[in-house]
This record gives C-alpha cells, structure tokens and sequence, in this order.
C-alpha cells in the first residue's frame, strides 16, 4: 500500500480534507484526527464484564430451559426421596390389614400392594436406593477412572499401552455375568459380613462390578484430555521447573480436564440407575422387604392387566430419573465446553 509521506496540496488545505490513496482510496477530515474527549473514550469503552471460566459456563447453563428444567425436576426428586418418607404415615414394610391392593385414593396416592403396603412410601424408598446407588457409582467411577486416565496418559509410551489394553479388555466383559459370579462365589462371605444389611449382599456385588468394570469409559475420556494438555506451555514449564508428575497432573492437568470429567461422571449416574433397575428387576438387586425401583417395577407384572397402577409409577419415575439426568449431562457438556460458541 503506497502511503509515503507527501505535501498537502492547497485543495486539501482549503477543504480540510486528505485524500490518502492506495488498494482503497478513502478520505479523512480534520475533525477525524482531532483527540477523542473523556465522555467519547467512556461511551466508547463498552467493555464486557470480568468473568471466570465458572460464573461463564453457568451463563450459559442458564441459557438451556431444558436443563435448567430437568435440574429442578431432580432437585423435586430429590426431596421426594429422600424428605417424603419422613413426613410419610406408613413405613415401606408396614402391612395394613383390609388395604390390599387399594387403587389410587387420598389416603394411599400411589395405591397399595398385594400386602396392603403403601406405594407412594416404596416408591419414595425406591427412588432414595436407586439416587444412592447413581450417586455412589459415580463416585467409584470418578476416583478410579480418573487417577487411571490421568496415569496413563501423562506417562504414555509401554505403560499406556498396556493400561489400554486392559481397559480393553474389562470393556468386553459383560457385567451382568460378574455380577452373578460374584454373588455365587461371595453370598456366604457376605451374608455373614453384613447380616443386618437391609438392601441385601446382592448391592454390593452391584458395587464391587462398578468398581472392576465401569471405570472404563471415564479413563479413556480422561487419558484423552491429558494427552492433549501435557504438550501445552505451562506444563512443559512445569516439567523444566522440576515438579514432580504428581503435582503437574494434580494441579495442572486435572483442573484443566475438569469439564470433561463432571460431565462423564455426570452421565455414569442414570447407566447406574438403569443397571440396578435392571437387575433388581431380575431378581439380583435389593432383597425383599427393601424395595427399589426395578424390584417394585418386577413384582408389579404379576398383576399387571388388573392393577397397572403397581407398575406405572415407578416405572415413570425411572424414566423421569433418567431422562433428567441425561437432559441435565447434555446441558453441562454445552456449558463447560471451552469450544463452545454462542
């Protein structure tokens, strides 16, 4: 662009106006090089408010109806669970005599069963051992997937491999099969290591499976992440300092891969629900008289063509449970996501 310096001619003296010329010929008036007041500098200098990554990602939450819908509709979950049953007037196995297998009334909302027990009370008690048993998987699949994940990808090279491929290989394991290995071979051990326990040994077989088996999915998401933070500046500055790997994957990496990892963990919760629900349903979750979802769900089918009340409302609750979960998981990923745009 051909901007060297030239006289003025007495044509832009008089008009008070410069022509420059160049790719693009285009013209400045002497108003237009004159300094800008503080009022203009003020009205000028529209700057965003400061923010950090959180306060930025919950604006953006806050954005999806759906989500910020389906947070309120856990919250209401929640206290359902686990408030109702103290406010209730029946305990989930008590019996009332001459209520068997009520519909639907004020005094019994959600009916009784074929033992006269309130089903509002077991559903409530149901969906309380079901949020428990999301809440505690997640939180295996958290501490394990993550310290593995985090591991294997800063050290890479032999030690990543092999962590792969293990990972691998408990990914084709079916966990129905370990499950049902695990209370066969662990029923007596645990009956007599937890006599009193009201949800039965089969629980923790449920638990033992996540532990071995669904932190899987969790370490492959954040081996990824770390494989690509531990090339970024700051952690090869780190690594010149001298800090030790412990340190840069606590305090440099992991923060980083946050977002990743709440919303994985986040996403574990309803996969759990839906496997206990399952396996309940089949007859190798929670013992009787403890109810869960999936158990009141699997003794609902015997009556199911003369009392489909038994069925449709937890039921309805598991998939209200997860349809939240899932809804909420999709809103995190949206707002903790650094590549998001608006």
């Amino acid at each position: 662009m051909d901007l060297k310096p030239r006289k003025i001619s007495e044509q832009e003296k008089n008009t008070g106006e410069v022509t420059l010329t160049g790719f693009a010929p285009f013209t400045l008036s002497v108003a237009d090089l004159e300094p800008v007041g503080r009022e203009e500098r003020e009205r000028r200098a529209q700057m965003r408010e400061s923010t950090t990554y959180w306060k930025d990602a919950f604006r953006r939450f806050r954005k999806n109806k759906v989500a910020m819908v389906c947070l309120l509709l856990l919250v209401l979950i929640g206290v359902f669970a686990f408030v109702g049953p103290l406010f209730s007037p029946y305990a989930y196995d008590e019996q009332v005599r001459g209520s068997e297998r009520l519909w639907p009334c004020l005094e019994h909302p959600f009916g009784t069963d074929s033992l006269g027990r309130d089903m509002m009370t077991r559903t409530m008690v149901g969906t309380q051992i079901s949020l428990v048993i999301g809440l505690f998987s997640s939180l295996i699949v958290l501490v394990i997937g993550t310290t593995v994940g985090a591991v294997s990808g800063y050290l890479g090279g032999l030690a990543d491999n092999i962590i792969m491929r293990v990972c691998e290989i408990l990914y084709t394991i079916p966990d129905i099969l370990i499950i049902i290995l695990l209370q066969i071979s662990l029923k007596t051990a645990l009956d007599a290591a937890f006599p009193d326990m009201a949800m039965g040994t089969g629980m923790i077989s449920i638990f033992i499976a996540f532990a071995l088996l669904y932190w899987v999915t969790m370490a492959r998401m954040v081996r990824g992440q770390i494989l690509t933070l531990k090339e970024r500046e700051y952690v090869l500055v780190a690594k010149a300092l001298g800090a030790p790997a412990r340190h840069i994957i606590r305090k440099h990496l992991l923060p980083n891969a946050v977002g990743t990892i709440i919303v994985t963990a986040m996403f574990q919760i309803p996969a759990a629900i839906f496997t206990e629900s399952f396996l309940s349903f089949i007859g190798l979750g929670v013992s009787a008289p403890m109810a869960s979802l999936g158990s009141l769900s699997s003794r609902a089918l015997d009556g199911l063509a003369s009392y489909p009340y038994l069925l449709f409302f937890p039921a309805m609750m598991i998939a209200l449970i997860i349809f939240c979960f899932n809804q909420f998981g999709d809103g995190l990923r949206d707002a903790l996501d650094p590549r998001f745009k608006e």
